[in-house]
């Protein structure tokens, strides 16, 4: 093999900083001439390998990436060891829900509940939970903020106990920002020092984060990327993270943004390029001269949507922009200067002439780029932003007259939202700047359109203000109405009364219009299937219109006293936000207003137990200790007749799957809810129970867009019970099959569980009985988290669909799954049989990357298997006692 290194040296080197030698790894000795050939997510990845295994695994883990050369792609599997977790408070409660019930589990059987303690930092923040009530008046963010926490004391509780109890968890309280942002702003280090082997090193900063937006933090040169809660269990507990060495997608650069073309516009073109190249799940990195035009904050909105392009990383190297990022943000001179040296040093510092191997190429002319917008259902489905009324005319969507005075897609929502787009100041900036024009224009924003402004850091609110365009933005409806994930999460709160009224009587199929990174059906709004992503002043411009039909190329925004006013009247130029910027930004508003959120009063006041093991409350509707957090749930494999619990078709999401918006207070998991005490008008969201496995159970598959093949017009979360024929609740359905002994499975088309990394997508699914899906394809997290759960992934082979299996009522799944022969990426023997008694072969491969995902597998999950490991080591301490 001519790119193997006959004798590749493991010595480190040494690094002089600042009067104190530190150890590096010696890449370039350990890949020799290849070195240079090596994108730099792969030399990352060898740096990791290196440092931390020995002997032959380290030998065979450099000598497999060397491997890679020869065809760019690789079967082998490499261990991956982050030096932190991230995590948010609707992932991290579930993930923490289950380490409590863990350490009652290991109380239970003797072991000392007080040794299970992450092994590594843990960073948690509470941005998924505010929603938008108050808006467009003075207070709003205080006021939705006070809403937030009197709504989820119970969980804000346990978070601050578990902070509390277990070693290396720190929380980020509410209105400290978006956790993607706080990692951008204040946690990453790009290069940090660790003590080992009795020296003090110099490493690269890397991490895992249970959101899929992890990627984000790529645009400053830190390697990381979204998992799974139950993937980042392993982590947090001392396993490594298994992945087979990844294809790596180059995404080319050249020229220059054109005037008026923003950072937003430049990630829906990736994001449309890279899904029409069919990527799924390789890493993406970004390389040539067009990088070095961009700013870190430009670069971090393209990382940021890497899961949307269907990438697990969107990656830039480190330059001169991520330094003058990190001196912008308040880092010391010192943390610079160790970036740099270090970077420059190892080798993992960007050359934009530098041209390595990779598996593709793509190639994007950034000065070819124009203002694009995307949707109206998918972010891949790039316009250019004066088409959203000819993507919403194939609709045919005929309104009924109601004189309700309403377009026919009126703008229900508009929302600068989201850490994608909101992080870069440049962009709140730009936002800022068009508000002031249509200030000084006298436009306002329709009586119809709910507006909203929620940065992801609490600093907005200074530079904007030093810019003077706060004041402008309030005065056209885009006050602040805090620092979360708000609408592009789902928690847009109730719609303004003339929309719900008009779409209630047909008149109106309104429309979402934000600055977010999804627009799937129902996401941002449980009653709304239509939505836009665009950049933060283009979010505004379509609020102003209030009509989401409007060519605004060449329709007039609003006519104000008979003066039409376009969008080229409004737009700012790159001159000027440039000038603002200068004039907004002082380093020293990071820091401070990430520390005056911290020290929150509502939250410091909140009271946590200190016990050792969680005090559960059996009437509670918010925690309760979960089955599945036990050492002997055992494997799901074997060879088994499974009736299909629900079939459904192409790009069906974790929303779908695991809602996270507002439960419906006429839903049947509001009853259960009322049932038990809860008030029907104020039951929060899903995310919000999303430690109380009972709701969760309920609201597996709870949405309104899902359809279930197995037989048209059931309701909502309704599937059918074949042996009986009734249609009934699926929580319902999933039960008569158990107390029956009878299996189930699911059937998806391509995409399965695209979308957010929640892990309850998977643990309902669990809970349900399903002991494997059977889909076209896979997204990559809920993939892992199926496995995290015991539950079989097979892809179907090319072709195969739900369509043309035509799974008809009566027909069942024969599923031969033998644990001692499963195998990464094996043919697994499926067989449908038919109701009249014909027997059909369905091709299937097991969508299992690697021999820890066959283990895992095995033990029925990730928590027996935790469980187990602990529970091996505490009988080994008695034997050897």
């Amino acid at each position: 093999m001519q790119f193997m290194q006959k004798q590749p040296s493991f010595s480190p080197d040494t690094l002089q900083l600042g009067g104190r030698d530190y150890a590096v790894v010696n890449l370039r000795a350990a890949c020799g001439e290849h070195f240079g050939q090596l994108p730099i997510v792969l030399r990352l990845l060898m740096e990791n390998a290196i440092r931390h295994m020995r002997g032959s695994e380290r030998e065979q883990a450099v000598q497999a990436l060397l491997g890679w050369l020869e065809t760019g792609s690789s079967e082998s599997e490499i261990a991956f060891q982050p030096g932190r977790v991230l995590m948010h408070n609707t992932t991290s409660t579930p993930a923490l829900v289950d380490v409590a019930a863990m350490r009652d589990a290991l109380a239970e059987a003797g072991v000392d509940p007080t040794l299970l303690n992450p092994m590594l930092p843990v960073d948690v923040s509470v941005d998924h939970s505010l929603a938008v009530e108050a808006y467009a008046r003075a207070g709003a963010d205080t006021d939705n903020l006070q809403h937030e926490i009197r709504r989820n004391q119970e969980r804000y509780r346990f978070l601050r106990w578990a902070a509390g109890v277990l070693k290396g968890v720190r929380i980020n309280p509410p209105g400290t920002g978006i956790m993607h942002t706080i990692n951008l702003e204040q946690l990453a280090t790009v290069v940090t020092t660790e003590e080992r082997e009795g020296r003090s090193w110099l490493v690269p900063d890397m991490m895992l984060g249970t959101d899929s937006h992890t990627p984000m933090v790529n645009g400053i040169g830190v390697l990381g990327w979204g998992v799974g809660g139950l993937e980042a269990q392993t982590v947090m507990f001392g396993m490594p993270t298994m992945l087979r060495i990844p294809d790596v997608i180059g995404v080319h650069l050249t020229g220059r943004l054109a005037l008026g073309v923003l950072a937003t516009d430049l990630a829906l073109v990736v994001t449309q390029r890279l899904r029409q190249h069919g990527v799924t799940g390789e890493f993406v990195e970004f390389f040539g001269p067009g990088v070095s035009t961009l700013s870190a904050g430009d670069r971090a909105v393209v990382a940021n949507i890497a899961p949307e392009y269907g990438a697990t990383t969107g990656f830039f190297a480190v330059d001169e922009a991520t330094l003058e990022y990190l001196r912008s943000t308040g880092r010391s001179e010192a943390a610079i200067v160790r970036v740099r040296t270090y970077m420059q040093h190892t080798g993992l510092w960007f050359d934009p002439q530098a041209r390595p191997r990779y598996t593709a190429t793509l190639e994007i002319d950034l000065a070819a780029i124009g203002m694009h917008v995307a949707g109206p259902r998918r972010p891949q489905d790039l316009i250019a932003f004066s088409q959203t009324g000819e993507a919403l005319a194939k609709l045919a969507f005929k309104p009924q007259p109601s004189g309700a005075g309403l377009p026919a897609h009126p703008v229900a929502l508009a929302a600068i939202t989201s850490c994608t787009n909101t992080t870069d100041p440049a962009l709140l900036i730009a936002a800022g700047l068009l508000a002031r024009k249509a200030h000084a224009l006298r436009l306002k924003v329709p009586a119809w359109v709910k507006t909203s402004l929620a940065p992801g850091s609490p600093a907005a609110a200074s530079y904007l203000a030093r810019a003077g365009l706060l004041s402008d933005l309030e005065a056209v409806g885009f006050g602040i109405v805090g620092y979360g994930c708000t609408t592009c999460i789902g928690n847009s709160g109730p719609l303004t009364s003339p929309v719900a009224q008009a779409q209630k009587a047909g008149a109106s199929k309104a429309v979402a219009i934000l600055s977010g990174n999804r627009n799937f059906p129902g996401r941002v709004h449980p009653d709304l299937e239509l939505s836009f992503i665009m950049s933060p002043p283009l979010v505004i411009a379509f609020g102003l219109a209030g009509d989401a039909q409007k060519n605004l190329a060449q329709e007039p925004v609003q006519v104000v006293n008979g003066q039409a006013v376009y969008l080229k009247d409004l737009l700012p130029t790159h001159e000027e936000i440039a000038a603002h910027l200068a004039q907004a930004l002082q380093p020293q508003d990071f820091r401070r207003a990430f520390e005056i959120a911290n020290a929150n009063p509502l939250w410091q006041e909140l009271k946590a137990p200190s016990s050792a093991r969680f005090p559960w409350d059996d009437k509670s509707t918010i925690l309760r200790r979960p089955p599945f957090a036990s050492a002997d749930q055992g494997s799901q494999l074997g060879q088994y007749r499974a009736y299909p619990l629900l079939v459904v078709g192409d790009d069906v999401t974790t929303d779908h799957i695991s809602p996270a918006s507002a439960i419906p207070p006429d839903s049947l998991v509001a009853d259960f809810l009322v049932s038990r005490g809860d008030d029907r008008n104020d039951l929060n969201d899903f995310a919000s129970r999303r430690g109380n496995w009972e709701v969760m159970m309920r609201a597996a598959f709870h949405s309104k867009t899902l359809v279930n093949l197995l037989k048209t017009g059931m309701p909502v979360a309704h599937t059918l019970h074949v042996p009986s024929g009734e249609v009934q609740p699926i929580w319902d359905a999933a039960a008569r099959y158990h107390e029956a002994g009878q299996s189930v499975v699911l059937v998806a088309g391509e995409r399965y569980g695209m979308g957010s990394s929640r892990d309850w997508a998977a643990k309902g699914q669990r809970l349900l009985g399903i002991r494997a899906v059977l889909a076209a394809s896979f997204e990559r997290i809920h993939r892992s988290n199926l496995i995290g759960m015991g539950i079989l992934p097979l892809r179907l082979a090319a072709g195969v669909n739900p369509q043309t299996l035509d799974i008809r009522p009566g027909d069942q799944i024969e599923v031969l799954a033998d644990a001692h022969q499963l195998s990464p990426r094996c043919a697994v023997e499926v067989r449908l049989h038919r109701k009249d008694g014909r027997i059909e072969p369905v091709p299937a491969q097991a969508a299992v990357e690697t021999q820890l995902e066959v283990e895992l597998l095995r033990a029925g999950g990730v928590i027996p298997s935790i469980l187990q490991q602990n529970l091996q080591v505490h009988r080994k301490e008695i034997a050897f006692a």
